[in-house]
């Protein structure tokens, strides 16, 4: 198998801003990218390009040597073997589960013995097989956006293509479908490309995170490095439950900050200090005694902690965690362990 290159692709659907400029990144082959923002950033409109559902108006896609689209070329999307999987499953209600799943092979003209063999093999892989006669109607949601994934499984496709899959499922089912995309993930091998706008589903799955807003990708890296490091105030937005402040730091302060340096940039008042956003997040807020003094605002019991909103002195506001009962309107101090200089 191949990379897939995406190479300063652009799609304009009229005048005014195009919904995907300037837009390049490279998927090796075998991960797991997570292409993730807020609505309207153009994340679907990316990955209806790399389906062959929407000509790019600028830039090309690769995978590989072989050019599957650019403003002149496109190749349909039967031609690139790839396959899909659509929030609202799509599946055939007249057939039943191991027809869906078999349909593909069907209309490749696979030999049937052979085509069996694979259906029996794609809905083993997602625990299924009891339910191979049944029709769409008699199952969970759950199970039929696992019949969704056989079908891919079936065709053993280069890439593996996915529009918010669990958008239409509860939490718990969500978190029984992050397993079983893991488990699909390691047992076919292909590079799968998955569209998301809650950043705890992109963590928990992907090997890379593409954050994207109006169109550009911001940044793209492994879910840890996104965390820790993220670039720039809509990626620090909009992964993990950080807080930003506005501050003020000398020149050359580098951007992981400790205590002492975050402690001198509330107390600092010599001249040449440049603002500066600073990220800190929830589990870097330390109540302690020496530390800067805190209002609490709001004091949320989570099972095995308690979430905390506090206010600073100067009136900015952080999020905390706390083993402790806190109730709001108690006052309490501050240490801040880390900030990451956005």
């Amino acid at each position: 198998m191949a990379p897939l290159i995406l190479h300063a692709l652009e799609k304009r659907f009229g005048p005014g801003a195009p919904a995907v400029r300037d837009l390049s990144l490279t998927v090796r082959d075998g991960r797991f990218l997570a292409l993730l923002g807020p609505s309207g950033c153009g994340k679907t409109t990316v990955l209806r390009m790399i389906a062959g559902f929407e000509q790019p108006t600028d830039g090309s896609i690769l995978l590989g040597e072989r050019l599957l689209a650019d403003a002149a070329t496109m190749v349909p999307p039967e031609r690139r073997n790839m396959a899909m999987v659509f929030q609202s499953y799509a599946l055939w209600p007249h057939m039943t589960v191991a027809e869906n799943v078999g349909y593909p092979l069907k209309v490749r003209k696979v030999d049937r013995e052979r085509a069996r063999q694979k259906v029996c093999e794609a809905l083993a892989a997602v625990r299924l097989e009891a339910y191979a006669d049944r029709r769409p109607a008699a199952l969970s949601g759950g199970q039929r956006q696992r019949v969704a994934l056989a079908r891919c499984l079936v065709t053993e496709p280069d890439v593996v293509l996915l529009d918010e899959p669990l958008a239409n499922l509860d939490r718990h089912l969500r978190q029984e479908m992050e397993e079983t995309f893991r488990e699909f993930h390691a047992r076919s091998g292909a590079t799968m490309i998955y569209v998301t706008h809650d950043q705890s589903e992109a963590m928990a799955l992907a090997t890379d995170v593409a954050v994207m807003s109006e169109g550009r990708l911001l940044q793209m890296a492994s879910p840890e490095e996104i965390y820790a490091r993220p670039e720039g105030l809509v990626v620090g937005g909009l992964v993990g439950q950080g807080s930003i402040l506005s501050l003020r730091l000398p020149p050359g302060s580098g951007r992981l900050l400790d205590w002492p340096r975050l402690r001198d940039a509330f107390q600092g008042t010599e001249e040449g200090l440049m603002p500066a956003d600073v990220l800190v997040r929830p589990q870097d807020v330390v109540l302690d005694a020496t530390g800067l003094a805190a209002r609490v605002t709001s004091s949320f019991f989570e099972g095995e902690r308690y979430a905390l909103r506090l206010e600073l002195a100067n009136g900015q506001s952080l999020r905390a965690f706390s083993r402790q009962p806190v109730r709001a309107g108690d006052t309490t101090s501050v240490v801040l362990a880390s900030g990451w200089r956005l």
